[in-house]
């Protein structure tokens, strides 16, 4: 059994929250560049030139790509044969309220969702654990911003709706969304187990590289039939026209009653922030 300390976690987690927030992904980053390349659309190419340069001068300056600094989203993969000696969901709240001081980003969680409350210290975080095997902790933070989390759908449709019934739900999802959610778009969709199911799967699909593949080769012809279709809209950079839309799709599926078929879709704007660490 090996034993990770506490404050190392803490520690880590305030680091990976100041990282995802301020230096955009490399594969995001690349992604927008071939965006730029291939956008004909004059205005739609000031947009792009405009969020690459926000991306580049964010990492320079150690500044937020976007003020909306979001929710804190932690997903952990703990091995086995790890022991954490302290609460996990109290380590990471920790190191959550660690990361958003010393890197003067904005709080904006609220104590009750009713009543709403003072924004103070961006606590608690939202935290996904997956028990997996060996003696490593994978550590994953996602902040997600609500321009982005507010336009989220779940789709409960029939098992013979089939893969057509898929893909309009996405394209609707993409349609009801807008300029709203700050497009080009990176879309997260989770296929099959049960509501709650689809739904972290969904998002859990925007942790993958924008440079994997599918492995599932209808899977993998899905998310490009889905690309293409969300392209064909139009919407482009900001909603303001181009062929830009959306620059990736990603899809994970897990098995599910043969009564039913949930499609869950996250959708992330051009920023989206993750950064991940393994102890």
């Amino acid at each position: 059994m090996r034993t990770i300390e506490a404050k190392k976690i803490s520690e880590v987690i305030s680091e990976l929250c100041i990282r995802a927030n301020t230096v955009l992904r490399k594969d995001v980053l690349r992604a927008l560049k071939v965006a730029l390349k291939k956008e004909k659309n004059r205005r739609a190419r000031k947009i792009l030139e405009a969020i690459v340069q926000n991306a580049l001068l964010a990492a320079r300056e150690g500044l937020p790509i976007c003020q909306d600094t979001g929710i804190a989203t932690v997903f952990i993969q703990m091995g086995r044969e790890v022991k954490v000696a302290s609460d996990l969901n109290k380590v990471v709240d920790q190191g959550v309220r660690a990361g958003y001081t010393r890197g003067y980003l904005r709080s904006s969680v609220v104590e009750d969702p009713v009543r709403r409350g003072t924004e103070v210290d961006n606590i608690p975080s939202v935290v996904h654990l997956k028990v997996t095997g060996g003696r490593k902790l994978k550590i994953t933070v996602m902040p997600r911003g609500f321009g982005s989390e507010n336009v989220s759908r779940l789709v409960m449709l029939r098992p013979t709706d089939g893969v057509d019934k898929i893909k309009e739900a996405v394209v609707e999802a993409v349609c009801l969304a807008g300029p709203d959610a700050c497009p080009p778009f990176i879309i997260g969709v989770g296929i099959g187990g049960t509501a709650e199911k689809a739904v972290e799967l969904s998002k859990e699909a925007l942790i993958l590289s924008l440079d994997h593949r599918n492995p599932k080769p209808h899977i993998a012809k899905l998310e490009k039939e889905i690309l293409d279709a969300v392209n064909g809209l139009g919407m482009g950079p900001m909603g303001l026209g181009g062929r830009t839309t959306a620059f990736g799709i990603k899809v994970l599926t897990y098995p599910t009653h043969i009564a039913g078929l949930p499609v869950a879709i996250h959708i992330s704007c051009h920023a989206l922030r993750s950064a991940t660490a393994i102890l």
